[in-house]
């Protein structure tokens, strides 16, 4: 006999009362539960089949959501993955926690439940999708992926040591996940967080599931082809579409035919290169059929778009199905062990996920598909089942909420509320009736603008900022999907009562200066070159120019320390391709030092040049080598930094100078876009 059937005929009371060893045994913890905390990366809340969408289906979550509180209204305070995560350990905004946006290292040190819940006497474990940088702490055993991490045979950090662990990443984390549960102490209470990487670009489903949904067309959404008319420039400057901006071979798996160019043929083995080779054929023959039409059919305009939606959102789910799976064998093994009773399971995502709506796929903005996670919570021993669709809960309670049922004082710092009553069916009587969200990483990928906003029960209003100035707000109960910015036509007593509870949370929640994470102001700098014509053998790419040809002799540089990007409008990139600059000075001058500026970020795929070369010349004919600068600084560095290679004791008259910066043309390996092209960002180039 089960402990759940024992229970239900013996009575739970009575079953503690004559074998209290038994259910000391098998709670883990006397009375306290356990929790296991299962977060998926950028798993949309429309592709769960409880929520009814209708567009895949997903058994052993919906068992959950039958079996627990399945939530309609839970949402993010900052839509992308980092900052999620921070939020999730400490029960605290962005702005407070330290991580803004990806690009941010986690200072390990501060506060976070985990630390709490391991000093109440709780085992604690972290597996999976960790993507903060630093290594965690708080827990007795960890084992993480690197970054992004890989889908197939990927590396794992596991307590600092570095391998690779053959088999599909869906799998190994819960295999990694399930083996701790296993050998964990008996007698501890335990928390287990367990993070996957799906269903993450570059969606990458498994071996079993390749062939999933082969024969089934997708509708499109219904705004699909939303042409962002009563929008501000935001929705409309974005990178984040999918008819122009998913990669047909990284994103999307369109081998390259035999007469592709070889940069092309890279991509395609880069995004193979860790399959073993029945892996690889299994996935070359998946794809093969609808390959092979498309190189003969050579889709244009919105065929291309459809079919690249077709094979988006096929490859997304068929990652889902494997997560699902995943929750399935947690579950099992929950029921076999007697556990499931005095278990907290909690089922989410870091934030939602655009699938198509509105034309795009990723987060980032305060919309209801990407502002909206999916959440679902079981705990017999207190929470009926139920939907709950009346309540606001954001990634912000999840730690108070913890603490909560572990019997563990929650600090006052901590800006979350438990969830506790409002999972017992009692919602307190001033429970949150708004929420507010901040996003701050921009300009970036994507180029989803900075905007902060609140969302209430019935309008969302949302201030787009920085280098724009754009207000939205939408009617969800008429508009649900957000096409209609009612912001000039609404009436002034509704956009003040909103702007009015806009600036209490930020008041309440310490975030009143939208300035305090803006680039710095670029420093002014004299020097010989200022004003100086330049000409480029590689263009830049259009988005990042540095304003013009004279970007570099402009007498404006980034600041020599950075916390984050200046605004990139100061640098010109080049994708791929080295920068060759020849500067004309316009006469001959006494020239005797030179300095160039670069920048690496990681999170952003810009790396410093591999070396900087320096000629010069009196005609611009005939070169002298002047000087060569190696670069020290590893591909790996994390850290955002901006480095001057320095060229001084030239002293002689020259008219000309020459600058060459190596690319190192492609991201390294283990990096999340390993083998596609890498960015090199030039600054300003000092003459003295």
């Amino acid at each position: 006999m089960d402990r759940r059937t024992f229970v239900k005929q013996t009575g739970a009371g009575a079953a503690a009362a004559t074998l209290p060893f038994l259910f000391s045994r098998c709670n883990g913890s006397g009375d306290r539960p356990n929790i296991i905390y299962i977060m998926s990366d950028d798993h949309a809340f429309q592709a769960i089949s409880a929520y009814g969408s209708g567009l895949n289906v997903t058994p052993n979550i919906d068992r959950l959501a039958k079996e627990g509180v399945r939530f309609t209204s839970s949402f993010c305070t900052n839509s992308i993955c980092a900052p999620s995560r921070a939020v999730l350990l400490t029960g605290k905004y962005s702005h407070k926690n330290g991580v803004i946006d990806n690009r941010e290292v986690f200072d390990g040190s501060q506060q976070t439940f985990p630390k709490l819940l391991r000093r109440a006497g709780y085992a604690t474990a972290m597996i999976g999708k960790w993507h903060l940088k630093s290594d965690p702490t708080g827990f007795d055993y960890w084992n993480i992926l690197p970054g992004q991490g890989h889908y197939y045979n990927p590396d794992f950090i596991e307590m600092g040591e570095r391998k690779r662990v053959e088999g599909y990443v869906t799998d190994l984390i819960t295999d990694f996940g399930l083996n701790w549960l296993k050998t964990r102490p008996a007698e501890q209470p335990f928390c287990l967080l367990l993070h996957h990487k799906a269903p993450h670009r570059s969606w990458m489903p498994a071996p079993d599931k390749l062939q999933l949904y082969q024969n089934r067309r997708f509708p499109l959404p219904e705004t699909f082809y939303d042409d962002y008319r009563t929008r501000s420039a935001a929705a409309s400057d974005q990178e984040m579409r999918v008819a122009d901006h998913l990669h047909l071979v990284a994103d999307l798996k369109l081998k390259p035919p035999d007469d592709a160019d070889e940069r092309a043929k890279q991509q395609w083995e880069t995004l193979v290169s860790r399959m073993n080779p029945e892996e690889r054929r299994l996935f070359e023959e998946a794809y093969e059929k609808e390959n092979r039409a498309f190189h003969r059919r050579k889709p244009a305009g919105k065929a291309l778009a459809e079919w690249k939606y077709q094979r988006y959102i096929k490859d997304y789910l068929r990652c889902i199905s494997s997560v699902d799976d995943s929750i399935g064998r947690v579950l099992d093994y929950l029921d076999a062990s007697g556990l499931a009773d005095n278990t907290i399971v909690v089922y989410t995502a870091d934030q939602g996920f655009y699938l198509g709506e509105h034309g795009w796929f990723d987060k980032r903005f305060m919309y209801e598909e990407s502002l909206r996670m999916p959440l679902i919570i079981r705990y017999p021993g207190e929470a009926a089942p139920a939907v709950n669709e009346n309540d606001m809960v954001l990634n912000l309670d999840f730690a108070p909420t913890f603490l909560d049922y572990a019997g563990v004082r929650i600090p006052g710092d901590m800006q979350g509320r438990s969830m506790r009553r409002v999972l017992q069916g009692n919602t307190p009587r001033d429970w949150r009736r708004s929420h507010y969200y901040h996003y701050l990483e921009y300009p970036a990928v994507h180029m989803v603008k900075r905007h902060y906003g609140v969302r209430t029960h019935r309008y969302t209003l949302i201030h787009f900022y920085y280098d724009i100035d754009a207000w939205e707000l939408y009617d969800l109960e008429k508009d649900p999907r957000q096409l209609h910015n009612i912001y000039d036509t609404a009436s002034p007593e509704l956009v003040q009562s909103l702007k009015a509870e806009l600036e209490t949370l930020r008041k309440r929640y310490g975030d009143t200066d939208e300035f305090r994470f803006l680039p710095q102001d670029p420093v002014a700098v004299d020097h010989l070159a200022n004003g100086s014509a330049v000409t480029l053998k590689y263009p830049p790419a259009a988005r990042y120019s540095g304003g013009g040809p004279g970007a570099l002799t402009d007498g404006l540089k980034a600041p020599d320390t950075l916390r984050q990007p200046a605004d990139y409008a100061l640098f010109q990139g080049f994708e791929s391709s080295d920068l060759d600059a020849v500067i004309d000075l316009g006469g001959e001058k006494r020239v005797t030092r030179v300095a160039a500026g670069f920048i690496q970020n990681y999170q952003d795929w810009i790396f410093l040049p591999l070396s900087v070369r320096l000629s010069v010349s009196r005609d611009g004919r005939t070169w002298e080598r002047a000087g060569e600068a190696g670069n020290p600084v590893s591909a790996d560095k994390r850290e955002l930094l901006k480095r001057q290679f320095r060229f001084g004791r030239i002293d002689r008259d020259v008219r000309y100078l020459r600058i060459e910066a190596v690319n190192r043309g492609v991201c390294p390996v283990n990096h999340p876009g390993e083998g596609q092209k890498a960015w090199l960002f030039a600054d300003e180039i000092e003459v003295r």
